[in-house]
C-alpha cells in the first residue's frame, strides 16, 4: 500500500521537540543537487548594520552557490563599485567576499557606506541585503573644569556623566581612583543615561574621586571623565564654619535638611512617552529623591505585568520587559513613596514593529509545463510595503514573462518553460527597517534520485520515535513509498507517518520494528530506491537513583547511581553539581556506582546529578545535598532600655547552617565578683532576636548569646558591652542558720553567707541576734563582717535559743529575717538509768528493761540508751576469765531491748547508760543473769581406727561448745552395699565420759556409715559423720592365691589389666562430671527418705535402701573413706551478733526486739538421704567392686 505524503505537523506531538528539530533539518536539506543547473543562492553575508574595528582590515562577506558557479559584483551607495580601480580592495577567489586592506594604508572612514552584493549566472541573479559599513568610534571626553560640590546632609544630588557619543554606544559605570566600583543602593544609583543619582546625601558620601567611565567594547577601550569632588557637611560642621567666617547669614544656625516627601529626579513631570520595537527589551526608569529614601513600585494600568518576562533592576528603579510585543503597549505607572507621602508618574508605552516574516518566499523547482506560486507575506507596525524584484531589478521594469502574474504579495506561475528560470527578491519595508528574501524559480526535467546514503544503519531506543531518512530530488516532484523486508510488503499509514521531505517516522519503535526498510521515489521520468536498516536498543535506565542527603559539616556523604543499559551500547556516567562540573577537589571521588564527598563543607551543598549517556540516549537522576551544622554564633550584641533592674539585649543571628535555630541561650558574666565565670541568664525562642533581661543590683554585667538547632549549640558570641547596675540593699538573708554549742557554756551561730552577686552592694555585713526561747530577755545583737559564724559565750548548759541573721550593706538592711531555733552546748548526763531488770527468754536471748533518765539530767539531746554486757564465767567449769564487753545502742526514748547471740549455760553481767550529743552518762549498777543449757555443738573430731574382720575402733573429742552438761553420746551406723544402698540402722548410746569405743560383731569387708552426736538435758546437738570398711577375709584370699593355674596365665593378666584400665577411665569421667555438678544416680530415691530410723525396710529380705552422702555434711577429703584417715571437720552453728545488732552491735525494732525471727540451725538426722558433696574415691570404688 502506498503511503500518502502528508504534512509533518499532523502527526507531531507538542513534546516532540527533538523530532521537530530533526524534521526541520530534513526540510532545509531538500535542495537542488549542486550537479544540476540552478540559479544562485546567497549562503552567507555580513550583517545589515556592520560596525568594523578601524584598526583591522575590513572584510565584507558575500558567499553564494549555483550551477554554473555564479559571478559577483558590488554596489556602494547605490552605484557600481569597481574593485579593480582600488588597489586596497580585493575579492576572495571563488566567492564575493571583499577584503579592504587598511592596515597598510588608508583609513576606515574612507570606506564607510552602504554595500550590496550581486551573485549571477545564466539562470538568474541573487542580491544581498544592504550592508551599512561604519567604523567604531570611542571618542574622548571634552575637557571641562568641574567645581567641587558642597551640600548639606540630606540634600539630593545628580552627578552628570554625559559620555561622548560613540559607535556602538558606551557602557557606563562609576568607580574611584582605585578602580573600585562605587557602592550603590536604594539611596544611590546609576540611571540609564549614566548619571549618578543621590536621593539624599550623607556625610559618608564625601569623597574627591567620583569618576564616570565609558567602556567601548568593540575597540576594548575605556575613557574616563574628570573626577568630581563632593563634600557633605553636617549641621554641626556647617554652624561652626559659618560662625567662624560670617557674622550674619541666613545659614547660621542652619538645621539639617528636613524630612520631605518624594519628588522625581527622572523622568520629569507627571507623564512621559516611550516607544520600543517589537522583540526588543523595554526599559522604564523612575528615580526619586526624598528623605527618608523613597521606595519605587510599578503597576500597569488596565492590565498586569507579564510574570515570566518582567524583571526589576537597579533596586526596582528600572522595570524591564523582554521580548515585547504589541500587547505590552499601554500605560505604566511608577510610584515613589516614603513616610511623608507618595507621587506617581505615568509612562505611555507604544510598541512599534519593524517588518517580520509571516511567510517568506521559498525556492520553487518546476518541470516544464507545471504551475506554481511564490508567496511573500510580512507584517509590522506600521504595515510594511511589499516590493518584488527579479534578478535584482524591480519587476516593473524587468522584461516580461508570460508565465508569471503578480498579485500583491504573490507571484503566480503557469505553464512554465526553461526560460522562466530566475531569482525573485521580495522586499518588505517600513520606517523601522526592511526584510529582503531571495527565492528562485528553476525549471528542470529530472528523474528521481535519492540523496540518502545506501544501507544507512539507524539505531533507536525502544519506545521512542524512529526517523528513517529518504532525502530525494526529482522534477516533477516524485512520490515516495516505503516498504519493509525483502518481500516488499507496503507500510500502512495508520502505523507509520511519511513526511513531505521523504522521512519515514515510526512514532513508537518496538523491538519488532527492527529490520530493513526500502524507500522508493517515482515520477514520470523514472524511479529510484534505497535501503536503510533499523535496530532497536533497550533504553538506558538508572535502577538505583541517588537519594537526598542531610549531613553535618565535616562528615562524609555517598551518592549511589546504578545504571542498566543495552549490552551493545557503552555507557558513560557523569556526575554534575548544580548542572556544572564537579569541583576539582580531591575530596570528590567517583568509582563505578558511587560519588563520595569527604570532609563536607558548606559549599558542597546543592544538587548532584548522575547522567548516564550512550550514543543513543541519556538519562539522569538528581539528589539534593543539604549541609547542616551547629549555627554560627550570633553577633552585633547591643544593650538598650537600660534600667536599674532590667535591660533589653538585641543580637543578629548567625547563619543557621541549613538547620533552623530553635533556641537562643543567654549567659552573663559578673566582672566585679566572678570574672571569667559565665552563668545561665535566660532562653528565648529561635525566632526572637531580642530579650528583656532581669538584673540584680551592683553587678557588672556582660552578656553573650549562643544559638541552638537540632544539630547542637553554637560557639558563644562575642561578649556585649559591660553594664554596671546600681547598688541596693540586700533582698535576701543568709540561709541555713543554725545554733549549736560546742562547749557547755557557748552557742555557735552559723549561716551560709551571701555571695557577691547576692550582696546587691558594697560593704556586706550581718546583724546576728539571739535570746533565750523561754525567757523574757530582749534580743542581743551584734554586727559582724562578711563571715559565716559567731560564738556566744557564757551561756547556760543546753538552753534553747531563738536566733536570726540579717544581711546589710552600705545601702541598707535586707528584709526582716526568719527566726531559727538553736541550743547552747551540751554536757555529759548526770544520772544513770534506774531499776534495770533482765528477763532470760531462752539460752541465747535475754530482754532488758530500765527506767528513763529525767530530761533535765540528760543535759543535751537524748541520743538513746547503751547496754554494756559481757560473759562473766562458765557455769560448767566454774572458772572466771576476762571477756570483752559487747555494746548495743537503742535509739531515742526506748526503755527496753533484746540481747541476742548469748552463749547457753553462761553467766552474764550488764549495765545501762544514757547517751546525749556530748557522750555517755554514768553506768547503772551491774546486773547479772544466767542462760540455761542448750544443745551442744558437734563433737570436735571423729576418727575410726584399727579395722579388723568384724570390728572398728572409734575415737573422738568432745564438742567445743557443750552448752551445758553432756549426758551421753549417740552413735548410729548402717552398712552400704556395692550399689550404694543403705542397710538397717543401728542405734547405740555411749556414756558422756567416753572418748573411745570399739564396735564388734561387724561384717567383714563391709562399708559402714556412722552418725555421731552429743546430748545435754536440752537435747541432741549437731552430728558428725564418717565412713569406714572392715578388712577382707584372709581365708578367701589364700584360696584365690592357690588358683595359680588361671591367675598366672598371660591372657588372664591382660584381661584384668584391660578391665582395670576401663574402670580407671570410667572413674576419671565420673570424677570430672561430679566436679561439674553431677550427683549420685540414686539422688531421687534418697530424697524420699527423711530419716534413716524411719526408712521403710523390705520385709526380712535383707535388702538395703538407696544411699548417698548428705549435702548438709562437709565433703570428705579424697581418700577419707580409707581406714588410714578418718578425721572429719566439725560443723559450726554459732550465732553472730552481727545478725541482730545495730551497725556492728546489732539492729532492733523500736521495742528492742530482733528484726527477723531468731532461731538456731539444727543439723538434719543422720540418714535423711541428702546428697554427698563429693564423688566417690577410686579406692572405695575398687573395694565395692571386690
Amino acid at each position: 500500500m502506498q503511503l500518502k505524503i502528508m504534512p509533518a505537523k499532523k502527526h507531531l506531538s507538542a513534546g516532540s521537540v527533538p523530532l521537530i528539530l530533526f524534521l526541520c533539518q530534513m526540510i532545509r536539506a531538500l535542495e537542488v543537487p549542486l550537479d544540476l543547473v540552478q540559479p544562485p543562492t546567497i549562503t552567507q553575508q555580513s550583517p545589515k548594520d556592520y560596525i568594523i574595528d578601524p584598526r583591522e582590515n575590513i572584510v565584507i562577506q558575500c558567499e553564494a552557490k549555483g550551477k554554473p558557479p555564479p559571478s559577483f559584483s558590488w554596489t556602494r551607495n547605490g552605484t557600481h563599485f569597481d574593485i579593480d580601480k582600488d588597489p586596497l580592495v580585493t575579492m576572495k577567489p571563488g566567492s564575493g567576499t571583499l577584503i579592504i586592506n587598511i592596515m597598510s594604508e588608508g583609513k576606515a572612514e574612507t570606506y564607510e557606506g552602504v554595500y550590496q552584493c550581486t551573485a549571477r549566472n545564466e539562470r538568474g541573479a541573487a542580491i544581498s541585503n544592504n550592508i551599512v559599513v561604519r567604523p567604531s568610534r570611542s571618542p574622548l571626553w571634552t575637557k571641562e573644569k568641574l567645581e567641587p560640590i558642597t551640600l548639606r546632609n540630606g540634600q539630593s544630588l545628580v552627578l552628570p556623566c554625559r559620555p561622548p557619543v560613540g559607535l556602538p554606544p558606551a557602557i557606563i559605570f562609576w568607580m574611584d581612583n582605585s578602580f573600585q566600583r562605587l557602592p550603590q543602593s536604594e539611596r544611590v544609583s546609576q540611571g540609564l543615561n549614566g548619571d549618578l543619582y543621590f536621593s539624599n546625601v550623607l556625610p559618608e558620601d564625601t569623597r574627591e574621586d567620583y569618576i564616570c567611565y565609558a567602556r567601548f567594547n568593540h575597540t576594548q577601550t575605556i575613557q574616563q571623565k574628570q573626577p568630581i569632588s563632593l563634600k557633605v557637611i553636617s549641621v554641626d560642621e556647617l554652624n561652626d564654619t559659618i560662625a567662624a567666617n560670617l557674622s550674619d547669614t541666613e545659614f547660621y544656625g542652619a538645621k539639617s535638611s528636613k524630612e520631605r516627601p518624594p519628588t522625581f529626579l527622572t523622568p520629569e513631570g507627571n507623564a512621559s512617552h516611550k516607544e520600543e520595537l517589537r522583540g526588543n527589551v523595554l526599559s522604564l526608569e523612575c528615580i526619586a529623591e526624598g528623605l527618608p529614601t523613597p521606595i519605587i513600585y510599578w503597576i500597569k494600568e488596565d492590565g498586569t505585568l507579564p510574570i515570566n518576562r518582567t524583571f526589576y533592576r537597579n533596586f526596582k528603579k528600572t522595570l524591564q520587559i523582554i521580548h515585547v510585543s504589541e500587547e505590552d503597549s499601554g500605560n505604566y505607572q511608577c510610584i515613589a513613596k516614603n513616610a511623608l507621602g507618595a507621587i506617581h508618574h505615568t509612562i505611555s508605552v507604544t510598541i512599534k514593529a519593524a517588518p517580520f516574516w509571516i511567510m517568506a518566499p521559498q525556492n520553487l523547482v518546476l518541470s516544464p509545463g507545471e504551475d506554481g506560486t511564490l508567496i511573500c507575506r510580512a507584517n509590522g507596525n506600521p504595515k510594511p510595503r511589499i516590493d518584488w524584484l527579479t534578478n535584482g531589478v524591480p519587476i516593473e521594469i524587468a522584461s516580461d514573462d508570460p508565465s508569471r502574474k503578480i498579485d500583491g504579495d504573490t507571484i503566480i506561475f503557469s505553464n512554465v518553460q526553461e526560460r522562466s528560470s530566475a531569482v525573485y527578491q521580495c522586499n518588505a519595508s517600513n520606517e523601522y527597517g526592511y526584510l529582503l528574501a531571495n527565492a528562485f524559480v528553476n525549471v528542470l526535467a529530472e528523474p528521481p534520485r535519492i540523496l540518502t546514503s545506501a544501507n544507512t544503519l539507524y539505531q533507536v531506543i525502544a519506545n521512542r520515535p524512529a526517523l528513517l531518512d529518504c532525502a530525494f530530488f526529482g522534477s516533477p516532484l516524485p512520490t515516495i513509498e516505503w516498504f519493509k523486508g525483502t518481500k516488499g510488503s507496503a507500510l500502512h499509514e495508520d502505523i507509520y507517518v511519511l513526511h513531505e521531505n521523504g522521512t519515514l517516522e515510526i512514532p513508537v519503535a518496538q523491538k519488532d520494528s527492527t529490520g530493513t526498510y526500502t524507500c522508493v521515489a517515482r515520477n514520470k521520468l523514472g524511479m529510484a530506491k534505497n535501503e536503510v536498516h533499523l535496530e532497536i536498543k533497550d533504553p538506558t535506565r538508572i535502577i538505583k537513583q541517588p537519594e537526598n542527603a542531610v549531613v553535618q559539616r565535616g562528615s562524609q556523604v555517598s551518592f549511589e547511581c546504578k545504571v542498566k543499559h543495552d549490552h551493545s551500547l557503552i555507557p558513560s556516567v557523569l556526575w554534575l553539581k548544580d548542572d556544572g562540573e564537579l569541583p576539582s577537589d580531591e575530596r570528590f571521588s567517583v568509582d563505578k556506582d558511587h560519588l563520595v564527598v569527604t570532609d563536607v563543607n558548606d559549599d558542597d551543598g546543592g544538587t548532584y546529578t548522575c547522567v548516564a549517556n550512550t550514543t543513543l540516549d541519556s538519562v539522569s537522576a538528581s539528589a539534593e545535598l543539604k549541609v547542616v551544622d551547629v549555627p554560627n554564633p550570633p553577633f552585633d550584641l547591643e544593650l538598650t532600655n537600660q534600667l536599674d533592674k532590667s535591660v533589653q539585649l538585641t543580637w543578629t543571628p548567625g547563619d543557621d547552617n541549613n538547620s533552623p535555630i530553635t533556641t537562643f541561650i543567654i549567659e552573663y558574666e559578673d566582672a566585679m565578683h566572678e570574672a571569667g565565670l559565665w552563668h545561665h541568664q535566660a532562653e528565648v525562642s529561635g525566632t526572637q532576636t531580642t530579650a528583656q533581661l532581669k538584673l540584680s543590683p551592683y553587678v557588672n554585667y556582660s552578656f553573650r548569646v549562643m544559638a541552638e538547632n537540632s544539630i547542637g549549640r553554637s560557639s558563644p558570641s562575642e561578649a556585649s558591652e559591660q553594664y554596671l547596675t546600681k547598688a541596693a540593699e540586700p533582698d535576701q538573708n543568709p540561709m541555713a542558720v543554725e545554733g549549736l554549742g560546742t562547749e557547755p557554756d557557748n552557742l555557735v551561730i552559723t549561716w551560709k553567707p551571701l555571695n557577691g552577686f547576692e550582696s546587691n552592694g558594697p560593704g556586706l555585713q550581718y546583724k546576728v541576734s539571739w535570746r533565750q526561747k523561754d525567757g523574757d530577755d530582749e534580743w542581743t545583737s551584734v554586727v559582724v563582717a562578711n563571715v559565716s559564724k559567731y560564738i556566744v559565750s557564757g551561756t547556760p548548759t543546753f538552753v534553747p535559743y531563738l536566733i536570726k541573721v540579717q544581711a546589710l550593706n552600705d545601702v541598707g538592711f535586707a528584709p526582716e529575717p526568719a527566726v531559727a531555733m538553736g541550743h547552747s552546748g551540751e554536757d555529759l548526763p548526770m544520772v544513770a538509768p534506774g531499776n534495770v531488770r533482765v528477763s532470760v527468754v531462752n539460752s541465747t536471748l535475754a530482754e532488758v528493761h530500765w527506767d528513763p533518765v529525767p530530761l533535765k539530767s540528760i543535759r543535751g539531746h537524748l541520743q538513746g540508751y547503751r547496754i554494756y554486757y559481757w560473759k562473766a564465767q562458765s557455769s560448767s567449769k566454774r572458772s572466771r576469765r576476762h571477756i570483752e564487753k559487747k555494746i548495743l545502742t537503742f535509739q531515742g526514748t526506748k526503755t527496753h531491748g533484746m540481747l541476742p547471740g548469748l552463749e547457753p549455760y553462761s553467766h552474764y553481767s550488764l549495765n545501762v547508760r544514757v547517751v546525749n550529743g556530748k557522750g555517755e552518762g554514768p553506768a547503772s549498777p551491774d546486773r547479772g543473769f544466767h542462760t540455761p543449757e542448750g544443745v551442744p555443738s558437734a563433737p570436735s573430731s571423729l576418727k575410726i581406727t584399727n579395722p579388723t574382720l568384724d570390728s572398728l575402733t572409734l575415737e573422738w573429742n568432745p564438742p567445743s561448745h557443750p552448752n551445758g552438761i553432756l549426758t551421753e553420746y549417740t552413735l548410729k551406723y548402717q552398712p552400704i552395699n556395692s550399689t550404694h544402698e543403705l542397710g538397717p540402722l543401728v542405734d547405740l548410746k555411749i556414756p558422756a565420759n567416753k572418748t573411745r569405743w570399739i564396735l564388734k560383731n561387724l561384717n567383714f569387708s563391709t562399708r559402714y556409715k556412722f552418725y555421731f552426736y552429743a546430748q545435754t538435758s536440752a537435747g541432741s546437738g549437731s552430728q558428725i559423720t564418717e565412713e569406714a570398711i572392715t578388712t577382707v577375709d584372709e581365708g578367701k584370699t589364700a584360696m584365690a592365691s592357690r588358683q595359680v593355674d588361671i591367675a598366672t596365665q598371660g591372657w588372664f593378666i591382660g584381661l584384668m589389666c584391660a578391665v582395670a584400665l576401663l574402670i580407671l577411665i570410667l572413674l576419671i569421667v565420673c570424677f570430672i562430671r561430679r566436679n561439674k555438678g553431677g550427683k549420685y544416680p540414686v539422688k531421687e530415691k534418697e530424697d524420699a527418705h527423711a530419716d534413716p530410723e524411719i526408712q521403710p525396710m523390705k520385709e526380712d529380705d535383707g535388702t538395703f535402701g538407696e544411699y548417698s552422702d548428705a549435702e548438709d555434711h562437709k565433703p570428705l577429703k579424697k581418700g577419707s573413706r580409707t581406714p588410714s584417715d578418718r578425721t572429719v571437720k566439725k560443723e559450726d552453728s554459732d550465732d553472730s551478733l552481727v545478725d541482730y545488732g545495730e551497725g556492728v552491735n546489732g539492729q532492733f525494732n523500736e521495742d528492742g526486739s530482733f528484726i527477723g525471727q531468731y532461731s538456731g540451725k539444727k543439723e538434719k538426722e543422720p540418714a535423711e538421704g541428702n546428697e554427698s558433696s563429693e564423688a566417690p574415691s577410686p579406692v572405695n570404688a575398687m573395694n565395692s567392686f571386690v
